[in-house]
């Protein structure tokens, strides 16, 4: 607007603003496979293991820990002159590079997909391989975040036992994760299902598929079943696959502790 010698101009401000990307985190417990040289070796032990628990890696992100396949010369060791002719479990270090993309499809051919590779060089991987990972640790080892000068707070009350009751068997594929107490299932597990519980599990028929009890970090947490044929057991972070239990407890009633740093399994009866 022009009023005599007197001028104003009038300014609209427009404010042109990107719309928010929300980014959230989330935490998965991830199974690491480490192969180790040589592979035909490694592979028959896996699949005797796949053979025992099918539904072992069902849904699982699966890691893949290389460091395994790092030979002295990949590690920037020269082999010098004199180094002497690769065997034939070496032919992949000979060749500068261990073949993760041939692991990868061998593992995929098995029902096993790998959400991420450990432990390798940059160069190792291609675009059409699953991306380098860094800084895993072990389940239930994670230190707690640094807490700078925390302000006095009133203590929370002590939390009241809570018990989960599960009337019918857990059905294949199936999953219970009850982080406050003690998970009591009146029949079966079936293979391929899952119960994470905070305290202890109690089952009155088979388990057959997988029981983590003591979660939320609870040592004293035990797993009782009448009919021991599991696909993975764990307390407190630590845990067992089928192939690594007492045969001589298949299909007797059992009881899971913890002690130290080692599980311990013994008869009920």
């Amino acid at each position: 607007m022009v009023a005599g010698n007197n001028s104003s101009t009038a300014v609209t401000s427009i404010s042109l603003t990107r719309p928010s990307l929300p980014l959230r985190g989330r935490s998965f417990r991830a199974l690491v496979l480490a192969p180790e040289t040589p592979l035909g070796d490694w592979f028959s032990h896996l699949d005797a293991l796949v053979q025992r628990s099918p539904t072992l890696f069902s849904e699982r992100a699966v890691i893949l820990d290389v460091s395994g396949l790092a030979k002295d010369s990949l590690r920037g060791d020269p082999a010098g002159p004199e180094a002497a002719e690769p065997a034939e479990d070496d032919k992949d270090a000979a060749a500068g590079t261990p073949d993760i993309a041939g692991l990868v499809d061998e593992l995929k051919q098995r029902g096993i997909r790998i959400m991420g590779v450990e432990k390798a060089e940059p160069a190792w991987l291609g675009p059409a391989l699953p991306p380098l990972l860094s800084g895993g640790r072990p389940a239930e080892m994670a230190p707690p975040e640094p807490v700078k000068e925390p302000e006095p707070v009133k203590p929370p009350e002590p939390r009241k036992p809570n018990s989960l009751v599960l009337e019918t068997p857990l059905r294949s594929g199936q999953s219970v994760y009850h982080p406050e107490g003690d998970v009591t299932v009146m029949g079966s597990v079936a293979s391929g299902a899952e119960i994470l519980a905070g305290g202890s599990i109690h089952i009155y028929g088979a388990l057959r598929g997988r029981a983590i009890a003591g979660a939320g970090g609870n040592p004293r947490a035990r797993i009782c079943c009448r009919k021991f044929e599991p696909e993975l057991i764990g307390i407190d972070g630590l845990f067992r696959t089928a192939d690594t239990t007492d045969p001589k407890l298949r299909k007797k009633a059992v009881q899971v502790w913890l002690e130290g740093e080692t599980l311990r399994m013994a008869a009920l009866d």
